[in-house]
């Protein structure tokens, strides 16, 4: 879905969402109030320009409008690989959009996020699932590493992983694999202004994806070792 579609259908009380270099941003308005929106389009890959200018719109709104809730629209093939990129640093500037993010919700701002296109690697990391919450288009393609990749990574044969990939969603790339795993908390079909309304109410700071995937079968161990942990619980489920 373009993204010009997709803001008309999310924000029909009006927007002035602009994009430069496959970057957006600006406003809407949701329910009479204004939310900041920041994002990407043309399944672009995140480098250090883009990683800077979404902290940027970050801090100017945390600076300007304190409490404004922040929307992340996110398509992307990930972060950079340039050999230039990687001398600047990309991964401080990505960890630096992510602290952002992390600091505007502790500062009382509601993050939500939206994969609407791709979500790639890094740059799905430190955006759309460092909201409060992440919701999906039902046609969304998320994967944190592709299966050949993983194969080189870990030495494990790419037909075994793409076996294990038919029956844990761990291995298995796609919304509703993240759905099941708690990463996506639900995916948007029909009236997509409804569904944002629905969300930007139900928003909460407390990270609950691990609880998520638990009772959805796609993450059976995250909590448990989370609680063990913390000293919660004694031993680990068998």
């Amino acid at each position: 879905m373009k993204w010009q579609t997709l803001a008309s259908q999310l924000f029909p009380q009006g927007h002035d969402i602009v994009e430069h270099d496959y970057f957006l941003h600006g406003t809407a308005k949701v329910d009479q109030q204004t939310v900041a929106v920041i994002g990407t389009t043309g399944h672009t890959s995140i480098g250090v320009e883009i990683a800077l200018a979404q902290a940027n719109a970050i801090l100017d709104t945390m600076r300007n409008f304190p409490g404004r809730p922040l929307v992340i629209l996110v398509d992307t093939q990930g972060q950079r690989l340039r050999y230039r990129d990687e001398m600047l640093g990309i991964n401080r500037y990505m960890a630096h959009l992510g602290k952002c993010i992390d600091v505007a919700r502790r500062r009382g701002h509601a993050v939500i996020g939206l994969v609407y296109d791709q979500a790639l690697s890094g740059g799905f990391i430190t955006s759309g699932l460092m909201a409060d919450a992440c919701y999906a288009l039902p046609e969304a393609e998320i994967r944190v590493m592709g299966l050949a990749a993983m194969a080189r990574i870990t030495k494990v044969p790419l037909e075994r992983l793409t076996e294990l990939a038919v029956s844990n969603p761990v291995f298995a790339p796609g919304a509703e694999n993240y759905l099941n795993m708690g990463g996506v908390e639900a995916i948007w079909q029909g009236d997509l202004a409804s569904c944002f309304a629905r969300a930007l109410q139900q928003a909460d700071s407390i990270d609950q994806r691990s609880a998520r995937g638990l009772e959805r079968g796609g993450r059976k161990m995250s909590l448990p070792v989370t609680q063990l942990v913390l000293g919660t619980r004694d031993v680990l489920p068998t």
